[in-house]
């Protein structure tokens, strides 16, 4: 069972690099859904990152997306 502790990794969001720390959950659901829609991961995160309220932070607008895309299966 995977850890409920967050994980770093870095994505490139229109040229420039950025650290976003998720559960391993989270990045294994978004990897899933990038790679579903034919995206790379920080194209996928590109796209989250453009359309998100900028009071709202990267990491929890990647949590919501990731819910949302899920809840809609």
């Amino acid at each position: 069972m995977p850890s409920g502790r967050p994980v770093k990794h870095s994505l490139t969001l229109r040229g420039h690099r950025t650290s976003v720390s998720l559960e391993e959950a989270f990045w294994h659901a978004f990897r899933r859904i990038a790679q579903e829609r034919g995206m790379a991961i920080n194209a996928l995160a590109a796209e989250i990152d453009a359309a998100r309220d900028p009071e709202v932070g990267l990491a929890s607008s990647l949590r919501v997306f990731v819910l949302e895309v899920l809840q809609a299966d």
